[in-house]
């Protein structure tokens, strides 16, 4: 075991030394069995054990199929963004964190089960097959500097784009016009923490350097990246019209309408007749209508598209 131990970058995030340190030895021996980490740590085995649930259990690492079992080490950028929206107060601190992770993680000069791709070139032909063979659903997080040309869907026939522009992405009106105009669903944020293109939820595409991307399969790596999408996608304000799961009826308008001055589920269901939880499954279906996942934020996008009575 070494005697120099690097300060702690993940404290902020609520992950202990300990498990950090288990880590950082993952970052340089990728494909680690649980013997190996004992030999590099000096720790008893139920210790490395115990500390490796908890890093699988964080997404901090993944297992690979086979005996003996080998440990992978989740990469260090998209890794520290997830942990950074569960503690919003230490993002700042987090992202530090992520660039230092990283620099070791390219130190060690070794990949998990996961694809790395190197080349702007590469990267883009990378980027349009993704984009073909997508099924049913493309979602895109965009954000410059640019080391490839954006993407721009190409719409083929079922396949949907959800696409979360960075403000700065946006701020030639040209680019805001083109956009608004490119027939997908498109939102902006103020600060989109990393560039990622996921397609059917399958294959994700990871930028993490200028030109190098990781290509992910179905993991809980990308199954993260997946719910760190969605919750971008409810605070990212929208930039095109977007289909609702069906328009309201006049009587979804007046619940909305009662529900927006304060009354009670049990009160708008006595005002219109019907039974509480009537009440209950129409709200549900308006607020999927609305893209919503409160009813506070139900009455301000049917106030700003005029749907309340």
């Amino acid at each position: 075991m070494h005697s120099y131990r690097p300060a702690p970058v993940l404290e902020a995030l609520g992950i202990c030394s300990e498990d950090e340190q288990l880590y950082r030895a993952l970052l340089a021996r990728p494909e680690a069995t649980t013997t190996d980490l004992v030999t590099h740590t000096g720790w008893p085995a139920a210790r490395v054990a115990r500390h490796l649930r908890s890093l699988l259990s964080l997404g901090l690492a993944s297992r690979t199929p086979g005996r003996p079992a080998r440990y992978t080490p989740a990469v260090p950028e998209a890794a520290v963004e997830l942990l950074a929206l569960r503690k919003q107060a230490a993002i700042v601190q987090a992202r530090l964190g992520a660039s230092v992770l990283t620099q070791e993680f390219q130190a060690a000069r070794q990949t998990g089960p996961f694809t790395v791709i190197r080349g702007v070139e590469a990267i883009a032909q990378r980027y349009y097959q993704a984009q073909q063979s997508a099924q049913s659903e493309v979602l895109i997080l965009d954000k410059p500097p640019y080391a490839v040309l954006p993407i721009e869907p190409r719409r083929a026939i079922g396949v949907t784009y959800r696409t979360i522009y960075d403000m700065a992405a946006l701020m030639d009106p040209a680019e805001l016009a083109a956009a608004r105009s490119a027939g997908t669903m498109c939102r902006m944020l103020r600060d989109v923490p990393l560039k990622l293109v996921v397609a059917d939820r399958r294959t994700g595409l990871l930028q993490t350097g200028g030109d190098v991307v990781v290509e992910l399969g179905p993991s809980t790596l990308l199954d993260a990246l997946l719910r760190l999408f969605e919750l971008l996608w409810q605070q990212a304000t929208s930039l095109s019209p977007e289909p609702a799961e069906g328009p309201l009826t006049a009587e979804d308008q007046q619940l909305l309408a009662l529900a927006a001055a304060g009354l009670t589920d049990q009160a708008i269901a006595r005002r219109l007749g019907v039974a509480q939880r009537t009440v209950e499954r129409r709200m549900q279906r308006i607020l999927k209508a609305l893209d919503a996942t409160t009813r506070f934020q139900a009455g301000l996008r049917a106030g700003q598209r005029g749907l309340l009575v």
